[in-house]
């Protein structure tokens, strides 16, 4: 196995995946939904697995979502899972729940599971009835015995231009543990969830509340902040499911490594999080804004979510235009209470403004500075303890034309 190490106890695998984990399958397939890409996902887990999901915040939530909570909340596990790309099956009615039902209903059929120990999830055009006859042909189609990781991550895709998996491992009570994802996500991707889906599978032992805990609060430091253009999603959901099968003692928050296992899980969602951000819709430019000097993490995010959501700085930064004064601007509108006068912002290693009015820097060397495919913008913001990171991309004119075009 090839591993680079990341942090202490803990080791990324080259070219992991969302199957690394043991007792995990996976794979996706073309069912006709879309022209010629794969557009069904399936995974499945060996031994049953503690399930914990977030969903979107958005008042409009898609029948998959609904069907999974469902399950999570009356069954506390899950065996399965069925993705499909292409129709979101969202504003949909009661027509769109029973489709939901259904595709949970045959995959369930297939695996000869409860139904309730199926996932259902969902991405693609809103408003428009999933073609239940080539998705009925699809999961009739599905060979358990043939995993692909590359084809699940593929098949889960929109507009998405590139896969998106990463795997991970450590030790717990001296057994190898591993964390595995997928995710996909490239347009209307704002803070508070977006039209993303991730999905991460672990071997570890762990007691489902602990799960649950850690999901929402990891959550709110990895895909909650990021953006791409200030939408929110009817589908987006998190989802993580842990079968237990590296033989570990059961984890939960008074486990002497829970703090070793809590990284690992932040890695694995920073990490696709991320990786959402970098492939925003016309993106060139990956930007981290790094937020400090706040009375409270809160006022961090918040802050940073201001700063990487704001348009003009994203074109600025698209533009390699050092132009400081719409980061200032985002900081102040972000309505977070602040001293304008005990502000410093920074391009990189590159000072533009200290104590809240600007110092002269080398317009030329920050325009080269901006020109790299990777961007950080450091905002210091008093004199209190808390930070906060957020990740987002550069608005290009191919944004417009892929949305302007989206149905077509």
């Amino acid at each position: 196995m090839n591993v680079t190490t990341k942090s202490q106890g803990m080791t990324e695998i080259k070219n992991g995946s969302i199957i690394s984990p043991h007792g995990f399958h996976a794979g996706g397939l073309h069912c006709g939904i879309r022209k010629t890409k794969l557009d069904l996902a399936w995974l499945y887990t060996e031994k049953e697995a503690v399930a914990a999901a977030v969903y979107t915040t958005n008042s409009f939530k898609a029948a998959p979502l609904n069907v999974t909570k469902e399950s999570i909340e009356s069954n506390q596990t899950l065996s399965a899972l069925i993705c499909n790309s292409g129709v979101a099956n969202a504003c949909t009615g009661k027509q769109g729940e029973v489709d939901a039902l259904e595709m949970r209903h045959l995959t369930a059929a297939k695996l000869g599971l409860a139904e309730k120990d199926v996932a259902v999830a969902s991405t693609g055009l809103i408003g428009t009835l999933l073609p239940m006859d080539k998705i009925r042909s699809g999961i009739d189609e599905i060979d358990f015995n043939k995993p692909s990781a590359a084809s699940f991550e593929s098949a889960i895709l929109t507009t998405d231009t590139v896969r998106k998996g990463v795997a991970v491992t450590l030790e717990i009570d001296g057994k190898t543990v591993t964390i595995g994802g997928a995710a996909k996500g490239s347009g209307m991707i704002n803070p508070n969830m977006a039209t993303m889906l991730s999905f991460i599978t672990t071997d570890a032992h762990i007691e489902k509340g602990a799960l649950t805990n850690a999901l929402k609060s990891i959550t709110n430091q990895s895909y909650n902040m990021i953006t791409v253009d200030g939408d929110t999603s009817t589908n987006d959901m998190v989802c993580v499911m842990a079968n237990g099968l590296a033989g570990n003692d059961q984890l939960d928050e008074n486990h002497p490594e829970w703090h070793q296992f809590y990284e690992a899980l932040f890695f694995v969602s920073q990490s696709l999080a991320k990786s959402i951000a970098r492939d925003g819709e016309g993106a060139t430019k990956l930007i981290e804004v790094q937020v400090e000097g706040a009375h409270t993490e809160e006022e961090a995010q918040q802050i940073a979510k201001s700063i990487i959501g704001s348009n003009l700085v994203k074109t600025a930064i698209h533009g390699s235009d050092a132009n400081w004064g719409r980061i200032i601007t985002a900081i102040g509108y972000s309505g977070i209470e602040i001293d304008p006068n005990a502000v410093d912002v920074a391009l990189g290693d590159i000072d533009v403004v200290k104590q809240g009015v600007p110092v002269d820097f080398d317009e030329i060397e920050a325009k080269r500075y901006l020109e790299q495919d990777e961007i950080v913008i450091y905002a210091s913001v008093g004199k209190g303890t808390a930070s906060s990171k957020g990740w987002g991309c550069d608005l290009s004119y191919d944004y417009v034309q892929i949305n302007a075009s989206y149905r077509t």
